[in-house]
């Protein structure tokens, strides 16, 4: 056990989720921000000149204003040091978010008050709800107008089937937002409003119990208002459980308009109080404590091509116990030897930092020759084990894959290996057959253009792509046990292998499925893959 236990329990790392267009970028700013980490915010979408959000660097995110990729943000705020996980905010890209969420304590869910709860809200939190962790709920722009509040909250519980525990309490929107009641205080919180960019606002604070100056700072008919909600949300809300909350069980809610700065640096502080350090985690071995351990870690994310000038791949780890030195050798599990990490390096979206050392919680960036997959695992040679593996989505969209330039063959199997094994899409070929079609599977459509757009700009190769039908795909869990080749399928059937070499069935029917099941009574499919 070394001494790294002051600097391990200050450390809180957390992913920020949202529907696309919620502001989930805009707070990721200004969290930065607050920690001094940027000294002027950007602008996500606009003109060409325009400053593009610090996340969002990569070059198809700029033209078409979305995040497509998770960027990893550090920073320092008053003792706590703050690792940010953005997940991209297309629901194409949920698994992007999924694998993100792997490496997360906790997940900060923004959601636009005036749209409520949207269909990509459900999914994520679908995702959050897989890992079961403390979900922290973020309700923005409130200086639009904005729905009812008891009918937000009661949409978050029950189309997410998550309670709701308000922290403060909104006074009006849109042109008629005033400011929040902070419950636990009992004051209002007023504010003014601020240049975009910066963090200069004020804000003050009135006591509840001196009506005379609250009806003076916010009229009689808000301050009314405000009084019988109080009164109603006294009554009705769920009583704060700090432990309910670290258990996924209770969401505490806080109000806020990220454009304006308002509400941010309030739920920051009340974040990172309520929040945990970094948890133990599960390993073929039981639970690693990241405080009791030496060094451990795990791949979440693959990024090729970060760095233009150097055509380089990233592999994202997240230390989960120990300390990390980079003068010493760490042990790779799925390669089974001992190395030295190249270029150990923090990345604040594309801007890098070489690193010495890094602790449990931290996500760290390395040069990758080639040899790391998604879901490795990495300790000390003293003491091995696997990490839980990260489940592979199945794809819904299919397409048939081919380079127009016959002679670029080398570089089209480059580009679409380098991109599959970054998880954005999955690739596999005619299943026992010497023929090279590449069919390329996703979940989202948007990762068809992006695997487009990427060919042709970082690999220089032109592509035409023919849409399957197929809408189904099963691994086969006892490949080694029955004869692949030999299976009875259905008509709609096509047997392909991945690029590991494993059997997998695609289908257009749902119900070929279970037809196929029937006709190969040994056959084992499961709907996710492992990493």
């Amino acid at each position: 056990m070394g001494n790294y236990d002051k600097e391990i329990q200050r450390r809180r790392t957390f992913a920020i989720i949202s529907h696309p267009d919620a502001g989930k970028t805009t707070l990721t700013e200004k969290f930065l921000l607050y920690g001094g980490a940027i000294n002027l915010a950007g602008s996500v979408k606009g003109k060409a000149t325009a400053r593009h959000a610090v996340s969002d660097w990569m070059e198809i995110e700029k033209e078409r204003g979305i995040s497509v990729t998770s960027s990893v943000l550090q920073f320092e705020y008053y003792g706590y040091c703050v690792n940010i996980l953005d997940t991209p905010g297309h629901q194409d890209f949920s698994e992007d978010t999924y694998r993100t969420l792997m490496a997360a304590d906790s997940a900060v869910m923004v959601i636009d008050a005036s749209k409520g709860v949207e269909a990509q809200t459900r999914k994520l939190f679908k995702v959050c709800g897989m890992r079961g962790i403390p979900i922290f709920t973020f309700i923005n722009k409130l200086d639009r107008d904005a729905l009812d509040t008891f009918e937000l909250l009661d949409q978050i519980e029950n189309e997410l089937g998550i309670a709701t525990c308000p922290v403060n309490w909104p006074i009006g929107s849109g042109k008629g937002f005033k400011g929040v009641y902070d419950r636990h205080n009992e004051k209002v919180v007023m504010f003014s409003d601020t240049e975009k960019g910066t963090k200069e606002g004020k804000s003050w604070e009135i006591d509840m119990s001196t009506k005379d100056a609250l009806v003076e700072a916010i009229g009689e008919e808000a301050y009314n208002k405000l009084s019988d909600e109080i009164e109603l949300l006294d009554g009705a809300a769920a009583e704060f459980d700090l432990k309910e909350v670290q258990n996924g069980k209770l969401t505490p809610v806080f109000f806020g308009s990220a454009l304006t700065n308002f509400g941010v640096e309030i739920f920051l502080n009340n974040f990172l109080s309520m929040s945990t350090n970094p948890l133990p985690r599960q390993s073929d071995i039981g639970m690693i404590d990241p405080l009791e351990n030496e060094f451990s870690a795990f791949v979440f994310k693959i990024q090729a091509n970060m760095n233009k000038a150097h055509r380089d791949r990233i592999a994202f780890m997240r230390i989960c116990s120990g300390k990390f030195d980079a003068s010493k050798e760490v042990y790779h599990m799925q390669g089974g030897k001992s190395m030295r990490l190249s270029q150990p390096q923090q990345i604040m979206a594309d801007d890098r930092k070489i690193l010495d050392t890094a602790y449990a919680g931290d996500i760290i960036g390395v040069f990758d020759p080639g040899i790391f997959s998604i879901g490795d695992t990495l300790t000390v040679a003293s003491n091995k084990f696997n990490y839980e593996g990260i489940p592979t989505f199945a794809p819904e969209h299919f397409a048939r894959v081919r380079q127009m330039d016959t002679m670029k063959r080398k570089q089209f199997m480059k580009g679409i290996t380098q991109i599959a094994q970054e998880g954005a899409i999955q690739v596999f070929q005619e299943f026992n057959t010497g023929m090279e079609e590449i069919i390329v599977g996703v979940v989202g459509v948007l990762q068809f253009e992006v695997l487009k757009y990427r060919l042709e700009n970082e690999y220089n190769v032109e592509i035409r792509m023919d849409n399957l039908p197929y809408e189904h795909i099963r691994w086969i869990d006892n490949k080694d046990e029955i004869d692949v080749a030999k299976l009875t399928g259905t008509s709609d059937m096509k047997k392909v292998k991945d690029m590991k070499g494993n059997p997998l069935l695609l289908f257009v029917n749902e119900w070929s499925i279970g037809m196929t099941k029937d006709r190969n009574k040994d056959l084992v499919l499961s709907e996710f893959g492992k990493n």
